[in-house]
């Protein structure tokens, strides 16, 4: 249903042609379903491979959406998930039983292909929202090291959606261990640099990148009304849960 826009309401729930056609704002309103829907938006881009051999980023990817899953299906709700490479990987529909979680499992269990280009985390988005049309829960995952231009579908998803954002992070991405001269490698273009880990400016300018990289990301899902939670590969994943949790209950209040 609509009505009449009110001081306070979101702004996101204007329905802009209502709006055009009473040339006053009218917001959306929703009844909401007993049975959920989720989507997971996984990355399973090569830069996912990175941090501790016991367990990278992607490690981290897995045990969080096999939570999130299992939890989810538990109460009776749908959950479907599309894995992404730089390419649609898979999709898979949502269904509310064990087995969706066991496939969503072996399918992230397998080593993604190996494409050689730079993620561009818009193409999932830009599938997802054509993909998606009932009203969900979207979970996006990501490392989020991608390209510019990701923000307008992301702004699309949350006008539609109920859109949470992960970062998956290693603390090594910003902070090298003084271990002298090191080659380096792009996980996702494979170009290779050597650099002094022990030079202090070095690593200073690369604490500074990580700085700003992370403030324009948090501008940029702000900016889309997207609540973004980091979880780190030193992270126990219970406590991550839970601080994820806590924090979108202070929203909700």
């Amino acid at each position: 249903d609509v009505r009449e826009y009110e001081p306070g309401d979101d702004v996101r729930r204007i329905d802009w042609n209502v709006t055009a056609r009473m040339d006053t704002p009218y917001v959306r309103e929703y009844s909401e379903d007993r049975e959920l829907t989720a989507w997971l938006l996984l990355d399973r881009s090569p830069s996912m491979g990175f941090g501790p051999i016991d367990r990278p980023k992607e490690l981290v990817l897995c045990e969080l959406a096999t939570t999130f899953a299992r939890l989810l299906t538990r109460s009776g709700n749908r959950v479907g998930a599309i894995l992404f490479d730089n390419e649609i990987e898979s999709t898979l529909p949502p269904r509310n039983t064990r087995n969706q979680v066991l496939a969503l499992t072996r399918q992230l269990l397998t080593r993604p292909r190996v494409n050689g280009a730079i993620t561009d985390l818009s193409g999932l988005l830009t599938y997802a929202f054509g993909a998606v049309r009932r009203r969900s829960l979207i979970v996006l995952a990501s490392d989020f090291i991608t390209p510019p231009g990701w923000e307008e579908p992301l702004l699309q998803l949350t006008e539609r959606h109920e859109v949470v954002a992960l970062r998956l992070t290693d603390p090594r991405e910003y902070d090298l261990p003084e271990a002298g001269l090191i080659v380096v490698e792009d996980a996702e273009t494979g170009e290779q640099l050597t650099v002094d880990s022990s030079d202090s400016e070095f690593r200073q300018r690369l604490r500074r990148a990580g700085e700003e990289r992370e403030a324009e990301l948090r501008a940029a899902t702000i900016r889309a009304g997207v609540d973004i939670h980091e979880v780190s590969t030193q992270d126990d994943l219970v406590a991550a849960l839970v601080r994820i949790v806590e924090a979108r209950r202070r929203r909700r209040r």
